[in-house]
């Protein structure tokens, strides 16, 4: 099985990129730009849909033949103000050049020219709490399956306080047989505060075939190809997390693990 812990592997420019191929699976892609004011970054999106999340900085940004103006707002991810991102279907090119320093999320699941391409946030996106106790975590929903701006892509963004877990209790959308649950490939974008800090993720199976956890650092990608995949972060270090989803439908159910079963809300 391919590694499910990515470190950056680079700190300017494109420093992830992540694809079907080389995650061995079928759907999810996920790259991320880091840049410094006057850098440009460009791309095809080819067979695949995109959503460009500005998870910080300024960029002005054309797409799918429109000039978008300048995107972003928030120069910390932990401001926790909504992000603004641009959907693009397949099938057309995209240009970023940056206005400041910014880090910009590119995702991407096959596209089916379903959707045309439109700024999605800030407006229309509210944090909201979800959970409770060292539970409770705030999710900016981006593209879920509530907002119909997409083909495949289902995205949102998520807090967790310092000694919260998170994507818990333990769940998993790994098999096809909606409604009970959907297949779903996954990958979370981690980023810390302060950034010297670290988190842990687990990804794992009912059976155990499947058993890892992982520390996690600022800037890691962890991918999750099946199983169960809590998150947390130790007292004194916040964590934020953009997530990507993408399978055969776009519906996201799930079932938790059984011997948390009887924590579910």
């Amino acid at each position: 099985m391919p590694n499910l812990l990515h470190r950056p592997f680079g700190s300017h420019g494109k420093v992830h990129e992540i694809t079907p191929a080389s995650a061995g699976w079928r759907y999810v892609g996920f790259s991320l730009y880091r840049l410094r004011a006057g850098d440009r970054a460009a791309e095809t999106t080819g067979e695949r849909e995109v959503i460009l999340v500005m998870v910080e900085g300024k960029a002005a940004v054309r797409g799918a033949g429109n000039d978008w103006d300048v995107l972003g707002g928030r120069m910390s991810v932990f401001e926790k103000s909504p992000p603004h991102c641009l959907y693009l279907p397949n099938g057309c090119d995209w240009e970023a050049m940056a206005e400041t320093d910014c880090v910009i999320a590119v995702c991407s699941a096959p596209g089916k020219c379903g959707h045309e391409a439109r700024k999605i946030g800030p407006d229309g996106i509210t944090l909201t709490q979800r959970g409770e106790g060292t539970n409770t975590r705030y999710i900016n929903n981006i593209a879920m399956e509530n907002e119909d701006y997409c083909d495949s892509l289902l995205v949102t963004e998520v807090f967790a306080p310092a000694g919260h877990w998170s994507s818990y209790p333990s769940h998993r959308h790994d098999e096809d047989d909606f409604p009970r649950l959907t297949y779903l490939e996954e990958t979370y974008y981690h980023r810390l505060n302060p950034a010297d800090g670290f988190g842990i993720q687990r990804v794992y199976t009912d059976d155990l075939q499947l058993n890892e956890t992982m520390a996690v650092h600022d800037g890691d990608v962890v991918c999750v190809p099946r199983g169960h995949h809590p998150c947390g972060a130790p007292y004194g270090f916040e964590m934020y997390y953009l997530n990507v989803m993408a399978g055969p439908l776009r519906k996201w159910r799930f079932v938790a693990a059984p011997h948390v079963q009887h924590l579910m809300r």
